[in-house]
């Protein structure tokens, strides 16, 4: 199987030359991530480990909107990782011009755009990031979403611009809700399913679970999700920086999905990476492509 991470954040320590956004080390213990730095050397042979064959850089937002880092891993590492980059999302003309910069990079395979905190949890609605998804729709760039309270929001910006392809992070669950409290919120992004330029990522589950691995009490909202979009528009994810730390590792994040959730082959093929490929058009290797087609036509 051809296993796609899409989402892992890649980090430097903290300098004074590569300072941290304010508040961000807070936020980083608030959201259970490790402290200490992540880089491209320890992720790949944790990816080599696992049997992970790409992982989707998102640059941590503790670093602001720099992806120095992920270009540098990306291009030390052909063909393991991409980048989902990061853009100034309150200043159009930089915006704009880094869009079109991305549109040009062969490591960069669309951006991420949050809106959950503090400081940016009203762009959405309040006019700030409104030129962005015209010029995105129209360069054809990828967007993923952390936007847990505007769901109907992302389903007019849908409508709108069906042409942009929209990724919801994390099944749209709001920040520390576990076990059933996330219902509601995975009910609304599920939802959303009448869109077809949108798809989720059902990325770092065992987060919202209070119970043991395998955390089998949320599998029945994967399941709504991967049911309701279908599972070539559900995405797997770990969000791994967020696990080391709990004593997961990346092949139980697998085995979560392959061994204990019941998926059948074909939905894991899509799942597991095929999915997130086909919506960023990311080729996948010849070989691996031509023995899943050749898997299929024998059975």
């Amino acid at each position: 199987m051809f296993i796609v991470d899409s989402q892992i954040h890649l980090w430097k320590e903290e300098t004074p030359d590569r300072p941290w956004v304010p508040g961000a080390r807070e936020r980083i213990r608030l959201n259970g991530h490790r402290e200490e730095a992540f880089l491209a050397e320890e992720a790949v042979s944790l990816m080599d480990e696992a049997g992970v064959n790409r992982a989707l850089i998102l640059p941590p937002s503790w670093e602001g909107d720099r992806i120095d880092y992920a270009l540098e891993a990306a291009e030390a590492n052909p063909g393991r990782f991409g980048i989902m980059a990061r853009i100034p999302q309150n200043d159009q003309e930089e915006g704009e011009r880094l869009l079109h910069e991305y549109k040009e990079n062969p490591h960069i395979l669309g951006t991420r755009l949050t809106f959950h905190r503090p400081q940016d949890r009203n762009w959405m609605i309040d006019g700030t990031n409104d030129w962005y998804w015209p010029i995105a729709e129209k360069l054809g760039i990828p967007t993923m979403v952390h936007a847990p309270i505007w769901k109907r929001e992302l389903g007019q910006i849908a409508e709108k611009h069906p042409d942009l392809k929209i990724i919801i992070d994390h099944m749209g669950i709001m920040a520390r809700c576990v076990d059933d409290a996330i219902g509601y919120w995975v009910q609304e992004t599920a939802d959303l399913h009448v869109y077809p330029n949108i798809s989720v990522k059902v990325s770092a589950i065992p987060g919202y679970s209070t119970q043991p691995f395998p955390n089998l009490n949320i599998e029945k909202y994967v399941r709504e999700v991967v049911d309701k979009m279908g599972p070539e528009r559900a995405h797997w994810g770990t969000d791994i920086t967020r696990l080391l730390g709990h004593g997961l590792t990346w092949t139980d994040t697998i085995e979560q999905f392959t061994k204990y959730f019941s998926f059948s082959p074909e939905e894991l093929e899509w799942i597991m990476g095929k999915g997130i490929c086909k919506v960023l058009d990311w080729d996948i290797p010849e070989p691996v492509a031509a023995g899943a087609a050749q898997k299929s036509e024998k059975a």
